[in-house]
C-alpha cells in the first residue's frame, strides 16, 4: 500500500471554512479515485495558522497517478484554495507500508 502525504496551513480565521472545502475537494477527489483504500485528515494549530495533513491510501502507484497526475510528487491544488489564504507545501511524499494501525 502507498501512503500519500501533504501539509497545508490556513489563517486560523479560516479554519472552519477550509476545512469543509478540503473535504469536498481533496479528500472527495482521492476517495472518488479507482484504487484509493481510505483518506485522513489531521488539523493542528500553531499560532495564527491551522494546519492540516492529509494522508491518503492506495492500492497502487497507477491509482496515485489517476489522481494526481504524471507529476504525482506535486501536491494536488483547486481553484478555491486561495479564497482561504492556503500556504500549500509544493511536494508531498509517497510511502510503500505493509499497514496501517490506529493510534
Amino acid at each position: 500500500m502507498i501512503v500519500r502525504t501533504w501539509h497545508g496551513c490556513v489563517p486560523l480565521q479560516h479554519r472552519q471554512g477550509f476545512a469543509e472545502h478540503l473535504n469536498v475537494t481533496g479528500v472527495e477527489h482521492a476517495k472518488a479515485t479507482a484504487d484509493n483504500l481510505g483518506a485522513f485528515v489531521r488539523q493542528e494549530v500553531q499560532g495564527g495558522y491551522a494546519h492540516f495533513f492529509l494522508a491518503t491510501y492506495w492500492g497502487s502507484l497507477d491509482a496515485v497517478k489517476c489522481f494526481a497526475g504524471e507529476e504525482y510528487h506535486i501536491a494536488v491544488t483547486y481553484p478555491d484554495d486561495e479564497v482561504f489564504g492556503l500556504i500549500s507545501d509544493p511536494y508531498v511524499f509517497h510511502h510503500q507500508v505493509e499497514s496501517i494501525s490506529e493510534l
